[in-house]
């Protein structure tokens, strides 16, 4: 039985019902480029103090060495999950030799693409598999994409708000199979209703020029005063074909409409072998350059802006893991830094989708075939290259509408959601938040990208300039800052004891890399 918004709204506004819309979790990943007081690139290598990056659970690197990545536990509160951001910032900041933060998504001044160093992560097999990894994408896609830094929002709802939907929508199937096909609704809505996100939250309209440097494009760049270049009426190149995308998964047509459909389509596709990729070679003087010569090495390779996730046991597949135990949460990689705020996500962001979530869970969402899937990707990606544009119109259905149009149909769900999660939490945070971004949908002006390209053609300062005093602010702020949620102490234990258990599992491997990569592959 369908359920419309409104009649979960009714539902939700129950007393019986109200308190099960509480209890959200979340966690973030941050990353961060390093770079030097002048705003090149650091060429330092990741620093013993910060521990493993193999394994210490809230400091490691992503594609580079120069990528840091601060990971925060699961919490049910945003002012925690903001303060342990920037507990474990506060910490990492101390720690690296003088660098600073680079507080924006696309890279600093690179000099040479050979100046980014690939991620190490130790002797140990699992180790060795994260680097060759790393370096099977520097000779697919070059070493640039290494160093754009995102946010990643993982989001779980309650088991009481699980089994209150359940009951509404009278399903009476096991309780995780429901979870599931929720979870992947609320992805094809997304889907969906994804432009949202880099219109509203899309912070990289511009980029440093080095960035582009030996890099074939077809972007219709204009040049700033400054130097740097510019797109007008860009939200997220971040997100656009420059940044970490992979041409040859067009055409793995990636299933969205059920669990086991999504499990089936990603384990195929880390099987099928690529003609651009197998002239690469996987080993070269016997030193890999790539896991092998699919068109995905292993699933991390898929590019999404959401993906279904579970925790998955070491060494086991993100696939394996889901069709053994269900979506356990999903994580939304599709937002830009935000350069307004040193923990690069601001606290209103998380109200703001707190509230989308929800109603993408609750929305009406149907099945997608691949036409329908194509043409939501190509409304977010017309919104990527040319969201502020006046002239811009989105395909809904078969109905063309303006961001503004269809905007305010949007919000005007958003705002009963809101009201909901307003009750719930005992706050006023939620509808307050939606009122200021419902702001942007008839001023694309008050948008991140819309004031950054503001700043850089009015004020007299390129891309570097401006972002380096953004990253003078937030170091003397990170100083200053208190420890809340993590001391000194523990993040000083928990680095140690990260080096402690990364040498017990170089010690503890059995067997070649060879043969730990054959058997890896073969399951």
């Amino acid at each position: 039985m369908t359920f419309s918004i409104s009649e979960f709204i009714a539902e939700f506004s129950k007393p019986s019902n109200i308190s099960a819309l509480a209890g959200i979790n979340r966690g973030l990943e941050r990353e961060t480029l390093r770079i030097k007081a002048d705003g090149h690139l650091s060429n330092q290598g990741h620093n013993e103090a910060l521990g493993s990056a193999l394994t210490n659970p809230l400091i490691t690197t992503d594609y580079s060495e120069s990528l840091l990545e601060f990971i925060t536990p699961v919490s049910q509160s945003i002012e925690q999950s903001i303060a342990q951001l920037k507990d474990i910032q506060k910490f990492t900041l101390s720690n690296i030799g003088g660098d600073h933060f680079w507080p924006m998504s696309m890279p600093c001044v690179v000099e040479k693409e050979d100046d980014i160093k690939i991620a190490q992560y130790g002797t140990s097999n699992i180790g060795k598999m994260k680097t060759v990894y790393r370096q099977g994408l520097k000779n697919r896609y070059g070493s640039m994409m290494q160093v754009i830094s995102g946010i990643h929002f993982n989001f779980s709802f309650s088991d009481d708000f699980h089994q209150t939907v359940q009951t509404i929508t009278g399903d009476e199937r096991p309780l995780q199979d429901f979870v599931s096909d929720k979870y992947f609704a609320l992805i094809r809505n997304y889907k969906r209703f994804g432009w949202l996100i880099p219109y509203l939250f899309g912070s990289s309209p511009a980029l440093c020029p080095t960035f582009l440097q030996g890099r074939e494009h077809n972007f219709e760049f204009k040049k700033a005063p400054t130097g740097c270049y510019y797109m007008e009426y860009a939200t997220s190149l971040r997100m656009s074909d420059l940044g970490y995308t992979n041409s040859e998964q067009s055409t793995l047509n990636i299933c969205y409409n059920n669990i086991d459909s999504y499990v089936a389509s990603v384990q195929k596709a880390i099987t099928l072998p690529s003609e651009k990729f197998a002239s690469i070679g996987v080993k070269e003087n016997g030193e890999y350059q790539q896991l092998n010569a699919n068109i995905l090495q292993i699933e991390n390779e898929l590019y999404a802006p959401i993906r279904p996730k579970r925790v998955a046991k070491s060494g086991q597949k993100p696939s394996e893991a889901l069709a053994q135990g269900g979506v356990q949460y999903i994580e939304v990689r599709a937002m830009d830094v935000n350069p307004y705020v040193s923990t690069g996500i601001s606290r209103e962001q998380m109200y703001f989708m707190d509230v989308l979530l929800t109603y993408l869970y609750l929305k009406d969402s149907p099945q997608m075939s691949p036409q329908e899937f194509q043409v939501a990707t190509e409304n977010t990606d017309n919104v990527i290259l040319s969201g502020r544009d006046p002239k811009l119109r989105l395909l809904d259905g078969s109905t063309l509408k303006s961001i503004p149009e269809w905007g305010q149909e949007i919000f005007g769900e958003l705002v009963a959601i809101a009201k909901l999660l307003d009750e719930a939490y005992e706050t006023n945070m939620y509808s307050k938040v939606v009122d200021q971004e419902k702001m942007k949908i008839s001023q694309p002006e008050l948008t991140p990208s819309g004031q950054i390209l503001n700043d850089l053609l009015t004020k007299g300062r390129g891309i570097i300039g401006w972002s380096l005093i953004h990253a003078g602010k937030y170091q003397k702020e990170l100083e200053q800052w208190q420890y809340q949620e993590f001391d000194e102490k523990y993040l000083q234990e928990l680095a140690t004891q990260s080096l402690a258990d990364q040498s017990q599992i170089e010690a503890e491997d059995t067997v070649g890399f060879d043969e730990f990569l054959d058997n890896y592959f073969s399951r």
